[in-house]
């Protein structure tokens, strides 16, 4: 007698609005607990964000939108559904039943069955399986081709040409230099751009150094090398403040030497014309090669006084020699090994919030950060998308608030917000932004290209962050790609007004 080979297919199924579907195994690669998700700006509405996946960036994708079904809150039910189709996504359901062998024989056609969801994404229907009367076969690449059609067709070959184009630096012009501005006890200060590694949080944990200086307030571990820091306050002589959220530390580099300063707060990006710039009156140095303020920058008609430390000068201070001497005798087991191998290459980003979440910039795209003034100048027949202008040093500076841009509801002004000035095709354009919180070094090994999903977003969002240890995802910003040609041109009018 001759056996019958039965064919049998293996389907996952799930619920949504109390229907019950099923998606073919084959491309199934896990099923998830719903992660933390960081929404993109502007993105298709069922594209629900990004999340992490063992260091991996994963699409989320919500089926209760793409099929115009009314929202519901995730709850211990939900479930995300990991999908292999070409790329990976996340398909966010209401529940997950169970996986079911069908044979091919039971799975009948669609086209007359009444659903939550169209028949032309439906492969087929199971009647009288497991504990269900009916399951519905879902074509899932259909949803896709159907839902996201247009960002199928884009061709990422665009952006694998210009992807080296992006990140250029711009020219810094020689009568300029670019320093970064902070308070401490209320005075301002500024240290050079390029003496400045990253600018970091208060760690939660700062180790004390036994029998330190009094101005070395601990040790703190960065990306596994000790980190020595100073107060600035304490090197300077002010009283003591309690750290709060809104300090920062301050990461110098002097050849192979790192310190942290602690300051108050950072306020801006400077690009400063040499002019403004003054020595300190030798009458009030201390000692000219070793007091740490050198130079006096002037600004607004010289009612804004900023003192420039010099950031060699500082290093020469007793207190962080002292410190980093005795940092060269007892060397950190972890950073042994990591000087005996190869350095990871790395990018320096300017990170910045808007709506909670967080964003970045490559530093040399940002040519200068600044305070919003109370009041920004209307100009009439302004395009409605820029807020207004303001002055920056003689030139007019067309102002646009980030947040209209990305489609985020409104915001009320306060001291946090900062405009980030970029260049794009040789016009300088300011954008708010909620808060600027960090200059951070990032390993190009955890940057990834944006998934394809995002269509026109990758143009924008050209890159991802995934800070897998930390629990951060941080969209990376191309600022060239934040304007079109036309709506450069309306600005170029505008700034001719």
């Amino acid at each position: 007698m001759i056996e019958t080979e039965i064919l049998t297919n293996e389907f996952v199924t799930f619920l949504l609005e109390g229907e019950v579907f099923a998606l073919n195994m084959a491309p199934v690669q896990e099923i998830i607990r719903v992660p933390e998700i960081v929404k993109v700006p502007k993105s298709p509405p069922s594209l629900m964000g990004l999340a992490n996946l063992r260091g991996k960036i994963l699409p989320i994708i919500n089926l209760r939108r793409v099929f115009g079904l009314p929202e519901k809150d995730i709850d211990e039910a939900s479930r995300v559904i990991v999908i292999d189709l070409a790329q990976i996504l996340g398909f966010l359901v209401d529940n997950v039943s169970s996986v079911i062998d069908v044979e091919e024989t039971k799975i009948e056609t669609s086209s007359e069955i009444k659903s939550i969801v169209k028949s032309e994404f439906l492969k087929g229907v199971i009647k009288d399986v497991a504990q269900f009367k009916m399951v519905m076969i879902l074509d899932i690449e259909k949803v896709i081709e159907k839902e996201f059609s247009q960002i199928l067709q884009d061709s990422s070959k665009e952006y694998e040409v210009t992807y080296k184009e992006q990140f250029k630096e711009e020219e810094t012009l020689a009568d300029e230099r670019q320093l970064v501005s902070f308070t401490v006890a209320d005075e301002e200060y500024a240290i050079p751009i390029e003496n400045i590694r990253e600018i970091v949080q208060i760690p939660e944990h700062i180790t004390k150094v036994p029998n330190s200086e009094e101005s070395i307030i601990g040790i703190m571990n960065l990306r596994n090398k000790v980190l020595p820091l100073a107060s600035l306050r304490r090197l300077f002589g002010f009283s003591e403040s309690a750290l709060t959220e809104q300090n920062r530390i301050v990461v110098l580099s002097l050849g192979e030497l790192s310190v942290g300063i602690v300051v108050d707060n950072v306020k801006e990006v400077l690009r400063v014309p040499e002019s403004l710039i003054e020595p300190v009156p030798s009458i009030i140095l201390k000692d000219e090669k070793n007091f740490e303020i050198t130079e006096i920058c002037r600004l607004n008609e010289g009612r804004r006084l900023i003192s420039v430390i010099s950031v060699p000068n500082l290093f020469k201070h007793k207190d962080i020699k002292e410190v980093l001497s005795s940092m060269e005798e007892k060397k950190d087991v972890e950073e042994k090994k990591e000087n005996e191998e190869t350095l990871e290459e790395e990018e320096q980003f300017v990170i910045f919030k808007l709506d909670e979440q967080e964003y970045a910039v490559p530093i040399e795209s940002v040519q200068e950060i600044v305070r919003v003034p109370e009041e920004l100048t209307r100009v009439p027949k302004t395009p409605d998308f820029v807020e207004g202008v303001i002055n920056l040093r003689g030139n007019v500076l067309p102002v646009i608030d980030l947040r209209k841009k990305f489609d985020l509801r409104e915001k009320q002004r306060d001291e946090h917000q900062r405009i980030m000035v970029f260049v794009i095709d040789n016009l300088s354009v300011g954008f708010i932004v909620d808060s600027v919180s960090e200059v951070l070094k990032i390993p190009r090994s955890i940057i990834q290209k944006s998934p394809e999903i995002l269509a026109e977003r990758t143009k924008i969002f050209p890159r991802v962050a995934n800070l897998e240890k930390q629990g951060r995802i941080i969209q990376i910003i191309e600022p060239k790609e934040l304007l079109n040609k036309e709506e450069l041109k309306k600005l170029e009018k505008t700034k001719n007004k």
